[in-house]
C-alpha cells in the first residue's frame, strides 16, 4: 500500500496552539469486523493490535487526575477490545461522559449480543458510522450487506431509547464516497432524517459530516487513482482561517493502543507525536495532568487542511454551518 505520510510532512499550514484538554480520545486497537475504503486507520479483521488492561488502567488513572470531561473511544471497532466494558464502566463510575464510535454491525458479531443493552445501561453516547442514507453508497464504502445490518442495528438501539430518550444520544456519521468535500451538514441531516424516518421509521439525534483524510487506506487509493494532488488542491482552495479557532486538536488528547500521546487521531495514524517531544516522555504513564500540555504547539501537516476546508471537520462533525 502506498504511504502518503512523506507527502504530508512538508507543510505551510498555519501554527496551532493547544488549549486545556477536555476530551480524551482513546484508540483501543485496530481490530475491526470491516475493512472500509475510507478508513484512515487501516483497521480490519486481521489486525491484532489491542490496548492492554495495564494501559487501560493508566487511562482510568489519568481520568481521575485531570479535568477530562469526555472519553471518546475509537478503533477499529473499540468494542472488540476484551477490556472495553471494563473501561466504560470505570469511566462512568468517575462521572465521565463516554462516547462509543460504533460501526453498528458490531452489535451482531458473536459475543456482542448484550452490547446494545450494556451501552444503554451505562448511558454511553453512540456515534455511529452510516456514510449515506442510500444503500448503494454505503455498500461501496463498507461492503455488501452492511446497509441492511446497520438499519437493523439502529432499530435495536431505538427500541432501547437511543435517538428517543434525551439521555441516550445516537448520532450518525457521513463520509463522502470519493475525493470531495461533504455537503452542508445541516441540510444533509434533514435529508437523512426524512429518508431514514420515511423508509424505516428510525430516529437519531444529529448527523456529523467528516472529511476523508488523505492518509493510510484512503490516501493510498487517491495516489493509485491519480487523484491525490487534485484532492489536496481542493482542500487548500477551501481552507477557512475561521476554522483554526475550533479544530479538535486544541482541546483533545489522543492516545494510541500502546498508550502514546498525540494531538489527534490523524497525527496518531501518521506517527506524528506531540511537538518537540521525545516519544518515551509522552506516554500516558508519564503524564501527570492534561493541563501540562497547555500552550504547546500542535504538530501539523498538509492533512490539517482536511480539518479546515469548507465547513471544517472534526470528530464532532462540521466546525461551522453555511
Amino acid at each position: 500500500m502506498i504511504d502518503t505520510r512523506p507527502l504530508l510532512l512538508d507543510t505551510d499550514f498555519p501554527p496551532i496552539g493547544r488549549s486545556e484538554a477536555d476530551t480524551l480520545q482513546v484508540n483501543l486497537g485496530y481490530l475491526c469486523n470491516h475493512s472500509c475504503v475510507h478508513c484512515h486507520v487501516n483497521a480490519g479483521p486481521s489486525r491484532t493490535e489491542l490496548m492492554s488492561q495495564e494501559t487501560i488502567d493508566q487511562v482510568l488513572a489519568l481520568l481521575q487526575r485531570g479535568d477530562i470531561q469526555t472519553l471518546d473511544l475509537t478503533g477499529g471497532a473499540p468494542e472488540l477490545n476484551p477490556h472495553f466494558r471494563y473501561l466504560v464502566s470505570g469511566a462512568r463510575q468517575l462521572g465521565i461522559h463516554v462516547i462509543d464510535r460504533c460501526n453498528l454491525t458490531i452489535l451482531f458479531e458473536p459475543g456482542q449480543e448484550s452490547l446494545a443493552e450494556f451501552l444503554a445501561e451505562q448511558g454511553v453516547e453512540i456515534i455511529a458510522s452510516l456514510p449515506c442514507y442510500l444503500e448503494s453508497n454505503v455498500e461501496e464504502q463498507r461492503g455488501k450487506g452492511v446497509y441492511n445490518d446497520s438499519i437493523s442495528a439502529i432499530h435495536v438501539l431505538n427500541r432501547l431509547g437511543y435517538g428517543v430518550d434525551p439521555k441516550l444520544q445516537l448520532n450518525l456519521v457521513y463520509n463522502p464516497t470519493g475525493p470531495v468535500l461533504p455537503p452542508s451538514q445541516e441540510s444533509l441531516e434533514s435529508d437523512y432524517k426524512r429518508e431514514l424516518s420515511g423508509q424505516f421509521g428510525i430516529h437519531f439525534n444529529r448527523l456529523f459530516t467528516i472529511t476523508n483524510m488523505p492518509i493510510n487506506r484512503f490516501g493510498a487509493v487517491l495516489v493509485a487513482q491519480g487523484e491525490y494532488d487534485s484532492y489536496m488542491d481542493l482542500l487548500r482552495e477551501n481552507f477557512s482561517e475561521a476554522n483554526l479557532a475550533t479544530v479538535m486538536c486544541k482541546n483533545m488528547l489522543s492516545i494510541d493502543w500502546q498508550g502514546f500521546l498525540y494531538d489527534c487521531d490523524f497525527n496518531q495514524m501518521l506517527n506524528l507525536p506531540l511537538e518537540n517531544a521525545r516519544r518515551q516522555h509522552h506516554h500516558i504513564a508519564n503524564l501527570l495532568h492534561p493541563g501540562d500540555l497547555v500552550n504547546g504547539a500542535v504538530k501539523t501537516g498538509d492533512h490539517c487542511y482536511g480539518c479546515t476546508a469548507g465547513q471544517g471537520s472534526s470528530c464532532g462533525g462540521a466546525l461551522k454551518e453555511h
